[in-house]
């Protein structure tokens, strides 16, 4: 509309300019005119489109957030209308900042077991207190912009974390599927399932209970697939729908939920409870709700980013909007909130275009408790367990593990471990555990150290490559203990295609030369950053009883000689350089004898016009920067051995 506003305009002015008052500039004011309304009016199409899209979209996430919600809270072991303040908390505050567009937040199935547990150790009262710190630590983190800091971690431990809550999640609700209360922890609630089993068998309204929850959980995978309109409705609703109308059977006598007064379940936390805050065991859940839940809701926001082509999450402000929605849901004593892929995938999938649509369903959430609580008595507990049964299949995700295995079996290692700890321990333990280990091998695959050794006559060569770290020690030692062994009077150790050398492999190293130069053994170290002959920088075979003369070199065609720099030697020696390639008998230039051995470097190469009898005529191959390293001994040797040296005339 703007813009048709800004054509009219631009119009009129450009017709009356040519025109004056004339009807020309009359007739193109008035077709502007015209046009501005008609794209005006679309304009308001849009507009009120969006809005009624909208307004469908938070119907249809009331409708799947309303069973998760009270399921979460039955599973967390609080009252459930504590779990739909969380819902409402989650739409009317978070759903208004403006963070994500299309994420939707509320109490998840991924915390169900933490705040259980949490819950058991510390109290109902004092959920309050590490809601609302967990909340004030998410802000302080969006504030310092560590939003994307949570983007970071390894993949394999956000899904070995989501499996490790999966499954506890699964083994947990299945005893109130049964109208049983679970043992308590993963391995009881694991190692219970038999008996839990044999006293369905034997009792009817047990059996009654199992089989709406199966019924449910049976919905949850195949009612996507119903085609037609009703296929569009959420599969919890028609399973709750199913499960309030088998509960009013005459002869079925089922658990159903119990809901309270929505504002008297409001808990502040009072004084006794921030004087806890000391406690060893209220800061370790402070900080396991703070990094469970930010990683939750930003892995959440990156799933979400990817269904919709819409604005993206901007990720500090998203994790600002999560804390101030669990600051406040601490104060009211709720349940912690984190963004949730099902409702968040179900408002994309309803066509939602803006922020109205999550903001919404938190006030459906908030007049549907209100006015209609009496309605929420009718719900079987059993079909609520079957909905976070089939949410703790989702998160478990059993697909994900062969893929892991054929994509990467080191990252496989690692989302296995996490989720067998979690499962074994806790959820902070398994994280922790999980990152780790994907620390480990990330060090691993990046100290990725080439070594290879071979024996040329007199001299056992060891050559090294990549990134030699204290993780790759036991592989350095083995080979330089080898080249000890080989009972060779030389030993050349060549390091200097080695990117990086820790302090480790460095020491070990030089003591190794240190010990062979000892036992009367002569070795050539070369270590990272020298260069080698032909090409070659310093060989340290010992002390220097003096520096030799710097030498400096002409420029070759593509670059200045190597040799331009100083040569330090450690033991008498000669330092030589080439001169262009002209006589063939002719290869020094100068020599400066200063003891029984020479080392040369290359100078000014002087190219010849053309190819065919002037390499011909050339004594030797030039050596290169990438060609194999020579030693050269002036002391007499063996006619075969100096024969095969390049640097022979």
């Amino acid at each position: 509309m703007l813009g048709g506003l800004v054509r009219q305009v631009s119009r009129g002015a450009k017709g009356a300019g040519a025109n004056g008052a004339g009807g020309k500039g009359a007739e193109e004011k008035g077709a502007g005119g015209e046009g501005a309304a008609g794209e005006g009016a679309g304009g308001k199409g849009r507009a009120r489109g969006d809005l009624a899209t909208d307004v469908t979209a938070s119907l249809v996430v009331f409708l799947v957030a309303l069973p998760l919600c009270i399921g979460v809270a039955v599973a967390s072991g609080v009252p459930a209308e504590l779990g739909i303040i969380s819902g409402v908390i989650g739409g009317l505050v978070v759903g208004a900042i403006r963070g994500s567009t299309l994420q939707v937040s509320g109490p998840a199935a991924g915390l169900a077991a933490l705040v259980a547990e949490t819950v058991a150790e510390v109290g109902v009262a004092m959920l309050g207190v590490i809601v609302l710190f967990a909340g004030l630590l998410q802000i302080v983190l969006g504030l310092v912009r560590l939003g994307r800091m949570f983007q970071a971690i390894s993949v394999a431990v956000v899904q070995g974390m989501l499996a490790g809550i999966g499954v506890p999640l699964m083994f947990s609700q299945a005893y109130p599927m049964a109208d049983d209360k679970a043992p308590g922890t993963p391995i009881e609630n694991m190692a219970g399932i038999p008996g839990l089993l044999a006293d369905v068998l034997t009792d009817p309204q047990a059996m009654i209970a199992t089989l709406l929850g199966v019924v449910t959980i049976v919905l949850s995978f195949v009612w996507k697939k119903v085609p037609g309109p009703a296929g569009k409705i959420p599969a919890a609703l028609v399973a709750v729908g199913i499960g309030m109308v088998v509960a009013a059977l005459p002869g079925v006598n089922v658990k159903t939920l119990q809901v309270g007064n929505l504002l008297a379940s409001v808990q502040v936390p009072g004084a006794e409870q921030f004087a806890r805050l000391t406690d060893g065991a209220v800061i370790t859940a402070i900080l396991t709700f703070t990094v469970i839940a930010s990683a939750e809701s930003l892995f959440t926001a990156a799933a979400v980013d990817r269904m919709h082509s819409g604005p993206r999450t901007r990720y500090n402000t998203e994790l600002i909007a999560q804390g101030a929605g669990n600051t406040v849901a601490g104060i009211l004593g709720a349940l912690p909130i984190t963004a949730v892929v099902a409702r968040s995938s179900a408002n994309v999938q309803a066509g939602a275009k803006t922020r109205l649509s999550r903001t919404l369903h938190g006030l459906w959430l908030l007049a549907f408790a209100l006015l209609l609580p009496q309605v929420l008595a009718l719900i079987p507990i059993s079909v609520l367990a079957g909905v976070l049964v089939h949410s703790g299949w989702k998160l478990f995700g059993p697909a994900e593990f062969p893929k892991m295995w054929r994509q990467d079996k080191g990252e496989f290692a690692v989302m296995t471990m996490t989720t067998l700890v979690i499962v074994a321990t806790a959820l902070l333990e398994g994280v922790l555990f999980g990152l780790a280990a994907g620390i480990v091998l990330a060090a691993l695959r990046m100290s990725q150290t080439v070594v290879r050794r071979h024996i040329e006559e007199d001299t056992a060569k060891v050559v090294m490559a990549g990134n030699a770290t204290f993780l790759r020690l036991p592989k350095v030692i083995e080979a330089l203990e080898a080249a000890a062994a080989s009972g060779k009077p030389r030993i050349r150790l060549d390091l200097t295609g080695v990117t990086h050398l820790d302090h480790a492999c460095r020491s070990q190293v030089e003591e190794f030369t240190a010990q062979q130069r000892g036992l009367g053994r002569r070795v050539e170290l070369l270590m990272p950053g020298e260069a080698k002959p032909g090409g070659a920088g310093p060989v340290d075979e010992g002390p220097v009883p003096a520096p030799l003369p710097r030498r400096r070199a002409a420029a070759m065609p593509d670059g200045p000689a190597e040799a331009a720099q100083p040569a330090t030697r450690t033991e008498p020696s000669a330092w030589a350089e080439t001169a262009p390639r002209g006589e063939p008998s002719a290869w020094a230039e100068s020599a400066t004898w200063t003891g029984p051995s020479a080392w040369t470097e290359p100078a000014a190469r002087a190219e010849p016009a053309s190819v065919g009898a002037a390499e011909a005529a050339a004594p030797a191959p030039w050596p290169t920067a990438d060609a194999e390293w020579f030693y050269l001994d002036t002391r007499p040797l063996p006619e075969e051995r100096a024969s095969h040296s390049p640097f022979v005339g």
